[in-house]
């Protein structure tokens, strides 16, 4: 009679709660095959039997808190003829990867209700290849491709195996998925690359998302007046962004907390705003250019700037410059007519602004004496990510404020004259 006893599974693991077993008392298990299921503070783990027998008691049942070094079950290693050993191909056999040695690995499509087919000493546990065996059906899976299947959703009795005695190899399931719908798209290195910028963003900073509708009537009747003019000289869009980016730097200088990043239980507000812009490379990718000072900047001067950097972004032609210092992140989806995003602080920084699609629709509109009527305006709403270690509710909420009401109420054509007189035409 064997005691299992809870492993140590990890340098600081103190205790595991066993989540489930694999094999019911009185059913028979094989050496390295999957017994019970551990849960600790680091990791979620398959522990494989160290034993082959029979199990004759459960003495930590689903769901409770073992120390390690507790026993958790007992196995008779000489009941019922069970083979306390199987049969595993050599490293070197042909068609076994690193991590499918038998050992460690699952017997599916058998008749047991655990799973798991008795065999008698000595006996192999690999099958015979026949048509079915050919086909997935009791075969052995090692975790590397039981955990491709499952993560992909594929049932195995899909997938032809070519490794010994027909079994599944992970290049066998890779080569399924790239073959049907459920195709393998593996991670270029701007992909993985975002990918590690944003979990540690969200790991890094405490996101919260406030949002504010704003009417843009006022800077849509300059656009109305001068976008035809702008395209012919320029030949671009004059877009709203431009517009979105003078109200920020005003209530930037309002609200410089948003301008900020934070450091060593300190937070560092910068004195000039370097505005990182987010640019979509086509749907492969998105990186983030640099305009700086943009507080120094007229309209018109600014919207040259983000076509620069957006341009040169799309024709991979950015230096690692244009891509580092950035002390403000805005992105743009409105132009697919979005709502309203919640997006992913650009770190080091504490803020990111989401300019979301801007449509015609009814608003109650009161003039100079409170009367009421409704009218159709340009409506749309901006969405402000932010980091709460820096600040807190009220503070952003009072930033978008000041947006709403510089993009409301401001003089855009004085705004757009001053441009003008900078770029010496007027």
């Amino acid at each position: 009679m064997a005691d299992v006893l809870m492993p140590q599974l990890g340098e600081t693991v103190v205790e595991g709660t066993i989540t489930r077993w694999f094999v019911g008392v009185g059913e028979a298990v094989v050496i390295d095959q999957p017994l019970y299921e551990v849960s600790t503070e680091k990791v979620d783990s398959e522990v494989p039997s160290p034993v082959g027998g029979v199990l004759v008691e459960i003495v930590a049942g689903e769901g409770a808190v073992v120390p390690v070094g507790a026993v958790l079950c007992r196995i008779d290693s000489a009941g019922s003829g069970v083979a306390s050993t199987g049969t595993a191909p050599s490293a070197a056999t042909p068609g076994v990867e690193e991590g499918d040695a038998l050992g460690s690995a699952d017997v599916i499509g058998t008749d047991d209700a655990d799973g798991v087919e008795a065999v008698a000493p000595g006996q192999s546990v690999v099958a015979p290849v026949g048509a079915s065996e050919r086909r997935g059906e009791g075969l052995l899976l090692s975790p590397v491709v039981r955990g491709l299947l499952s993560e992909h959703g594929v049932d195995p009795s899909r997938v032809t195996g070519t490794g010994v005695g027909g079994r599944i190899t992970r290049a066998d399931v890779e080569q399924f998925l790239r073959e049907n719908p459920g195709r393998a798209e593996p991670f270029d290195g701007i992909r993985r690359a975002t990918a590690r910028h944003m979990v540690g963003s969200k790991a890094t900073s405490p996101h919260v998302l406030t949002a504010m509708e704003v009417d843009y009537t006022a800077v849509d009747m300059l656009r109305s007046a001068e976008k035809e003019a702008w395209r012919v000289a320029e030949g671009a869009s004059l877009t709203y962004l431009p517009f979105i980016v003078s109200a920020l730097c005003d209530a930037l200088a309002e609200f410089p907390r948003l301008n900020a990043s934070v450091g060593d239980d300190e937070l560092i507000v910068h004195g000039t705003v370097n505005l990182a812009v987010a640019v979509d490379l086509d749907f492969e990718g998105l990186v983030a250019p640099v305009v700086r000072g943009v507080e120094d900047r007229s309209i018109q001067e600014v919207a040259r700037a983000i076509v620069d950097v957006a341009t040169r972004a799309r024709s991979r032609s950015l230096s690692t410059d244009d891509l580092s210092g950035g002390t403000f992140t805005v992105t743009n989806p409105g132009q697919y007519g979005t709502l309203f995003q919640f997006p992913i602080i650009n770190q080091p920084q504490v803020a990111i602004l989401s300019t979301d699609g801007i449509v015609r629709r009814p608003a109650v509109v009161a003039d100079a004496d409170g009367n009421e009527s409704i009218e159709a305006r340009s409506l749309g709403v901006l969405a402000l990510a932010w980091d709460h270690r820096a600040f807190d509710g009220a503070y952003a909420a009072a930033f978008l404020r000041s947006m709403k009401r510089t993009l409301e109420d401001a003089d855009w054509a004085t705004r757009w004259e001053a441009g003008r007189a900078t770029d010496g035409d007027g």
